[in-house]
C-alpha cells in the first residue's frame, strides 16, 4: 500500500523518482507527488489519479535537483484529492515528508501543533510529521549518543518519531539541509539502495533494482541519514548502528512485461517455471522408496522445529489464506497433524488458546503483511513468556521475499522462489505457497511415518509432472477461455463450487474474479449449496464447479446437476476426455488427469485465466485493480 521513493546523488532526481514510482504502481494508489530541493527552494508537485497526471505537470519543467522524494498514496485519512496527496510540508514550506502507514495519534499531535501556530492544509495523518520536525528544529536540543553537530535534521526527526504512535515509514528532506535525506522505519517496510556515488530509498525493492542490487532493509525503530558521502544508521535512541548491505538476486528484466499485455498474464505463464524451481530447490532428486534412509525433502528446517508436533496453526490473509487451507488439508491428510487456519486480522484480537507442541506458520507473499506480522509477533511473545516448555514458540514463515520483515521476525523460512510478482492479484505466488505446503507435509509425513515410502515416491513423481501439465493447460485452454470470457462481460454474479482439497480453489477462483473484474463472486463447498446459496441461482448466475477425479467427484457432479436444474449455466473444471463431465456441464475447462491430491495446482490455472480474460474483456486495469494494494502494510 502506497509507495515511497527517495534519491540523493549526482543525477536529476525527478526522473529517478518517477521511474521508481512507476515500478511501485502495482502497490495500489489514488494520487502521487514528488518534492525536490534546488538552490534553496523546495519544489513540490502533486496530482490526483494516475502517475500520468503527475507526469503531465512535470513535463516541460527544468529541474536538475539531485535530492528528492516521491510517493504514491492509497487513501487512509482524507479523500483521494490533490491537497491530501504526498509530499506534505510544514507551515513555512521548508520540510517535505512522504509516509506509508498510519500515525494513530495524529489528532492529538495536530491540536498541540495548531496551538503553537502551525497551519494545516490537508486531512491526512502524515501532515503532522513535517510540522513536528520543524518544531524540534526550532528548539535547542541536546545531541544523543553517536549524533554530531551536523545532524540537526536527523536529531529533529528522531525526536519527532518518539512522539509518533502507529506503523509508519518516512522519507524526509529539507531546504536547510540540501545534502541530506532522512528515512525512518517503524512497522512499515523501507529499504536503502547503495549506488556509485548515489543512494536510494524505497518502500519496495522493484523501485531501485534498475539502479542497484545492493540494499539494506531497515529494521523497526531505525532511522538513517543518506548523504552524497554515504549512509549512517541509528536507532531511535540515537545510537549509531553498524550494518552491511545485502545483494538481491534480481535483475531489471524481472519487472518487465516481456511481450505480455499485462503482468498478471505473464505471471500466470511463469507458473510452470516456478514449480520447477521449487521442485529443484526442495526435493532430493536421488531419493527413492528403496533408498529412503533420509528425508526426500531439502527444507533445511531444524529438528527441534518439527519433532514431536501435536498441532499446527497457520495465520494468513487473502490469497495466502486460501493457500493455507490447501496446506491444512495436506498436513492433516498426509502427516496426520490437526491444523487450524486463521485470518491474521482476527487472530490478533482473538488468539486461540495455547496448545502444546504447536508449530505456528505465517504465510505472506510479500513478507510485509501487517496483520500477519503482528499476529506472529504476538504469538511469539505470549509463548516466549510462558513458563511451560511445551508451550514455547515454534515459528515458521512461508514467503516469496526472503529479505522481508517476516524473515527477521521468525527464525525459520521457506522461500517460495516465485520471483517478483507485479500483478496485484496473486497467481504464481499462490502456486508457490501451495508447493511449500506439499513439501512441508511430505517432510512431516516422512518423519512421523504416516505415509509409506512408496506413497511418498508416488506423490513426488506426480509433483515432477506438474510443470509440463500446467504448460499443457495454458497451451490448450487460453484461447478458448478468452473466447468464453465474451459471454460474461455483463454478468453481475458468479458462484464457484468445490469439495475437499479443491474447496479452497473455489474460494481462490472467486477471489480472483472479483478482485480484477469487479464481478460479485462467491466460493462455497459444493455440498453446502443446498443450505442457502442455491436461492441465488437462475439463468443469470453462472456456476463454476471443480470436479476432479477422486473421493468427491460423484458428489460434485451431483451438486452441479442441482445447479443445472435451476437454469444456471454450468462451467466445469474437469478431467480431460471425461464423458460424464461432457454430459453435465455446458462449458468445459479440462485439465490432465492427476492424483486428486495434486489436482489443486492444475484446477486453479483455468480459473486464473477466466478471471483475467473477463477483466480484460471489460476493459479494466488488470494489474492495478481499484482500491487494492499488492502489499497490505496497514491494519
Amino acid at each position: 500500500m502506497c509507495g515511497i521513493v527517495g534519491y540523493i546523488g549526482t543525477r536529476a532526481a525527478s526522473n529517478i523518482l518517477m521511474e521508481g514510482l512507476r515500478k511501485l504502481e502495482y502497490r495500489g494508489y489514488d494520487s502521487a507527488g514528488i518534492a525536490t530541493v534546488l538552490e534553496g527552494e523546495l519544489h513540490c508537485v502533486r496530482a490526483k489519479g494516475k502517475l500520468q497526471n503527475l507526469q503531465e505537470k512535470l513535463d516541460g519543467l527544468d529541474n536538475p535537483a539531485r535530492l528528492g522524494i516521491g510517493h504514491t498514496r492509497w487513501a487512509t485519512h482524507g479523500k483521494p484529492e490533490e491537497y491530501n496527496a504526498h509530499p506534505h510540508r510544514d507551515t513555512e514550506g521548508r520540510i517535505a515528508v512522504v509516509q506509508n502507514g498510519i500515525i494513530e495519534n495524529y489528532r492529538e499531535l495536530r491540536e498541540i501543533l495548531k496551538a503553537k501556530g502551525h497551519e494545516f492544509r490537508s486531512d491526512t495523518d502524515t501532515e503532522v510529521v513535517p510540522h513536528l520536525v520543524a518544531d524540534y528544529l526550532n528548539k535547542p536540543v541536546a545531541g544523543a549518543q553517536g549524533l554530531t553537530a551536523q545532524s540537526a535534521l536527523l536529531e529533529a526527526v528522531r525526536l519527532a518519531c518518539k512522539n509518533l504512535e502507529g506503523a509508519f515509514a518516512l522519507a524526509i528532506i529539507s531546504v536547510d539541509f540540501p545534502d541530506e535525506l532522512i528515512v525512518v522505519r517503524q512497522q512499515a517496510p523501507l529499504v536503502i539502495g547503495f549506488g556509485q556515488g548515489e543512494f536510494f530509498c524505497a518502500s519496495d525493492t522493484p523501485a531501485i533494482v534498475p539502479y542497484t542490487r545492493a540494499v539494506l532493509p531497515l529494521e523497526n525503530g531505525e532511522l538513517a541519514r543518506l548523504t552524497p558521502l554515504g549512509v549512517e544508521v541509528y536507532d531511535f535512541e540515537g545510537v549509531r548502528l553498524r550494518k552491511h548491505p545485502l545483494t538481491l538476486n534480481w535483475n531489471p528484466i524481472m519487472v518487465e512485461k516481456q511481450g505480455f499485455k499485462h503482468f498478471m498474464l505473464k505471471e500466470i505463464y511463469e507458473q510452470p517455471g516456478v514449480v520447477r524451481t521449487c521442485l529443484e530447490t526442495y526435493i532430493d532428486s536421488t531419493w527413492t522408496a528403496t533408498n529412503a534412509g533420509a528425508s526426500p525433502m531439502k527444507l533445511g528446517l531444524a529438528d527441534d522445529l518439527l519433532e514431536g508436533l501435536e498441532h499446527v496453526q497457520i495465520v494468513a490473509c487473502g490469497t495466502s489464506w486460501h493457500a493455507s487451507l490447501v496446506g491444512k488439508y495436506l498436513l492433516e491428510q498426509l502427516a496426520g497433524i490437526p491444523t487450524m487456519v486463521q485470518y491474521a486480522s482476527e487472530f490478533r484480537y482473538a488468539p486461540s488458546p495455547l496448545t502444546r507442541h504447536t508449530l505456528t506458520i505465517g504465510v505472506t507473499q510479500s513478507g510485509e503483511t501487517a496483520d500477519t506480522l503482528a499476529a506472529l509477533d504476538m504469538e511469539q511473545q505470549r509463548r516466549t513468556l510462558h513458563s511451560n516448555a511445551d508451550l514455547k514458540p515454534r515459528m515458521l514463515g512461508i514467503t516469496n521475499r526472503a529479505e522481508s520483515s517476516l524473515s527477521r521476525l521468525v527464525p525459520h523460512i521457506i522461500d517460495t522462489h516465485a520471483g517478483i510478482e507485479i500483478g496485484v492479484a496473486a497467481t504464481k505466488t499462490f502456486t508457490a505457497q501451495v508447493m511449500a505446503f506439499y513439501f512441508l507435509a511430505l517432510e512431516l509425513a516422512y518423519r512421523r511415518q504416516t505415509l509409506s515410502s512408496q506413497r511418498i515416491q508416488e506423490i513426488i513423481e506426480g509433483l515432477w509432472q506438474l510443470p509440463a501439465q500446467i504448460e499443457q493447460v495454458l497451451e490448450s485452454q487460453e484461447r478458448y477461455i478468452e473466447d468464453l470470457a465474451h459471454n460474461f462481460a455483463d454478468t453481475q454474479d458468479f458462484i464457484f463450487l468445490g469439495r475437499g482439497i479443491n474447496f479452497p480453489i473455489a474460494l481462490e477462483g472467486a477471489l480472483k474474479l472479483k478482485e480484477i473484474s469487479y464481478i460479485h463472486a462467491e466460493g462455497y463447498p459444493a455440498g453446502e449449496m443446498k443450505h442457502g446459496p442455491i436461492a441465488l441461482l437462475d439463468a443469470k448466475v453462472p456456476v463454476v464447479a471443480i470436479a476432479m477425479p477422486g473421493s468427491v467427484y460423484d458428489k460434485v457432479l451431483s451438486n452441479a446437476q442441482e445447479a443445472k436444474a435451476r437454469d444456471a449455466q454450468l462451467i466445469g473444471v474437469v478431467p480431460m476426455n471425461d464423458p460424464e463431465a461432457e454430459e453435465t456441464f455446458d462449458e468445459l475447462l479440462p485439465v490432465p488427469v492427476v492424483d486428486e491430491l495434486l489436482s489443486p495446482l492444475l484446477a486453479v490455472i483455468p480459473l486464473q485465466l477466466l478471471a483475467y480474460h473477463i477483466a480484460a474483456r471489460r476493459g479494466l486495469d488488470v494489474d492495478q485493480p481499484r482500491n487494492l494494494a499488492k502489499s497490505v502494510t496497514v491494519e
